[in-house]
């Protein structure tokens, strides 16, 4: 590695130590329906997103509700200290396509219909809600 790709990969390790998150690689269901599911929990309180992908009937809320207790632990790891009196929430979350299988499924008269089994990235980052008391 040169010496300017080991400069900015330092910075950027450096600068991932102050983020707590987690990632999910290689979803094998399509980023359309996990999108759905992570809409639902943007934004949201932690505690209240987990009540939520428990509940919800959709298949890729129980992988984002592994997830997001990873992150959480992640954090808990990270600071030292308990999640259950922190104000945590989740800052941001982004799911990306990964690669596809492509597959042949037969059709009428010798052709031959192209299948695509998508997969996805997803990318989890959690957070403490500052409030005006603390920072008095």
């Amino acid at each position: 590695m040169g010496a300017r790709k080991k400069i900015t990969a330092d910075a950027r390790k450096e600068a991932q130590k102050s983020l707590y998150f987690a990632k999910l690689n290689d979803v094998p269901t399509s980023p359309r329906k996990m999108r759905l599911v992570a809409d639902m929990i943007r934004g949201m309180e932690v505690n209240k997103a987990l009540s939520v992908l428990k509940f919800s009937s959709k298949e890729a809320s129980g992988r984002l509700e592994k997830l997001l207790k990873s992150a959480i632990a992640n954090w808990e790891t990270k600071t030292e200290q308990k999640a259950d009196n922190a104000n945590l929430y989740i800052s941001s979350i982004s799911v990306d396509s990964a690669t596809m299988l492509k597959r042949l499924r037969t059709a009428p008269q010798g052709r031959g219909y192209r299948i695509r089994k998508r997969s996805n990235h997803v990318t989890l980052f959690v957070d403490t809600k500052i409030t005006n008391d603390t920072q008095n």
